[in-house]
């Protein structure tokens, strides 16, 4: 319970919980551990299962559907899937109590205000949220956020809202709906098509890349956590919000693109046309001025965290994949360190190996020379090329089916490693937040 909060604040305030999936249970479990009665449902299905995992939880009262929920909470929060979200705000919204508040815990947030805007009652405030990491994720102590969207509501409605999520111990982030989708677009949706692209291009090679001496130790650790980290959860946390957000296309088509033109300058040997790109990009986003001269990520910290042996001598790499998007952020015009404090834990990693990349002068000149006359890694970034057009291609079309058929067929490949990978990504993402703090 935070310490601002009473128990007398808390008398007679239900908080209701749609959808208890990995995210709606956090949710649940937080919300309640901190003093606030918790009414939660899932599927009708799923109801006496949910009732058992709950049966000593105290605050926690597990009902038969979102009907119930509905009428006795004063906030209720949809965690339901983005492509869902309308079909069970359509079912359920009419039942919600007078006067209450409705927000939505999706990471992208167009879709989820027009179903409320359409199928609540006009008495009801709407105010969502988005918490900026996984359900495994403790964010206190940690540089992340919960992104607020007062949409339409009262200031005692958002007062209330705040005292509710205050128990995370997240900083609280205001923007606008358009505003939020717009910068997960650009952070989020875009670093995802990375590492999903990673996993899908060795999965083609037939790698497990921990166990490859080429891809172990430093940047390649954070690639491969962080692959596996994506992989490890569930498919539709990333469809909804590169499909649905407005903005996200965009992005991932940019990235698919400079990895595809990239990878014709390396493969055709032009070595003066592709060190010019990629330096005009790295000059543009990782500017000098202002510049404290710290690193997000240290050497000591890249190096902790290996899922395989390290070798004596690190093998140089292209970084295909982190030159790509640092080609990307620029054509787009996007600089990255902008939208740090609504930050996801992989896009503060994956924005740390940019940097480091790009901050090392003799790293990213090596990184160039192996472009051009080093083969090794030619055929991984064959399919990588491959992989990120394919999952361009896949939101371009909007289809959720061979989204999911995708990912669900990589993420068996890979099923063997999670839980270590989940351990030591945990471990990872956890001790890098903290010794970053707010770099």
């Amino acid at each position: 319970m935070g310490d601002s909060i009473t128990p007398a604040e808390m008398h007679g305030v239900s908080v209701g919980i749609i959808g208890m999936g990995d995210m709606g249970r956090m949710y649940a479990k937080r919300i309640s551990a901190a003093g606030w009665r918790v009414n939660a449902c899932d599927r009708e299905k799923n109801f006496e299962a949910l009732r058992e995992d709950f049966s000593g939880t105290s605050n926690l009262h597990i009902y038969p559907n979102g009907h119930l929920v509905s009428r006795k909470s004063d906030y209720i929060i949809y965690g339901v899937e983005a492509e869902n979200i309308g079909e069970v705000v359509a079912q359920y919204g009419l039942s919600t109590k007078e006067g209450a508040i409705v927000g939505g815990q999706t990471s992208c947030k167009a879709p989820e205000i027009a179903a409320f805007e359409k199928h609540l009652p006009p008495d009801v405030d709407i105010i969502s949220c988005h918490s900026l990491h996984g359900p495994l994720v403790d964010p206190r102590g940690q540089p992340l956020s919960k992104v607020i969207i007062k949409h339409r509501a009262s200031d005692k409605s958002a007062k209330l809202v705040e005292k509710i999520l205050s128990c995370f111990g997240s900083k609280h982030v205001y923007l606008t709906a358009e505003r939020h989708d717009r910068i997960t677009a650009d952070t989020q949706a875009v670093t995802h098509a990375a590492f999903l692209s990673m996993g899908t291009a060795w999965r083609a090679n037939n790698q497990f890349p921990w166990e490859i001496s080429r891809y172990i130790g430093g940047i390649e650790n954070v690639k491969i956590n962080v692959t596996l980290r994506i992989y490890s959860n569930k498919w539709h946390i990333y469809a909804g919000l590169a499909i649905l957000n407005p903005s996200a296309k965009e992005q991932i088509r940019q990235y698919a693109k400079s990895v595809t033109e990239l990878y014709k300058l390396m493969l055709g040997g032009h070595r003066q046309e592709l060190e010019e790109r990629v330096k005009k990009a790295g000059a543009a986003v990782f500017k000098t001025e202002g510049w404290s001269g710290k690193l997000l990520l240290r050497d000591e910290l890249l190096d902790d965290f290996s899922l395989g042996k390290r070798p004596d001598v690190q093998m140089p790499n292209n970084h295909l994949s982190l030159l790509a998007m640092v080609d990307c952020w620029w054509k787009l015009g996007i600089i990255p360190y902008d939208h740090m404090i609504c930050s996801t834990p992989p896009f503060r990693l994956w924005l740390g190996v940019t940097e480091y990349l790009y901050r090392k002068p003799q790293l990213l000149d090596e990184a160039i020379k192996t472009a051009i006359e080093d083969d090794t890694f030619r055929s991984d970034d064959l399919e990588f090329t491959f992989a990120a057009r394919g999952w361009s291609e896949c939101v371009s079309f909007g289809d959720f089916d061979s989204y999911q058929h995708r990912f669900e067929s990589i993420q068996e490949y890979f099923a063997p490693r999670f839980p270590e990978a989940t351990r030591v990504g945990n471990e990872m993402i956890n001790t890098i937040l903290r010794k970053t703090g707010e770099s």
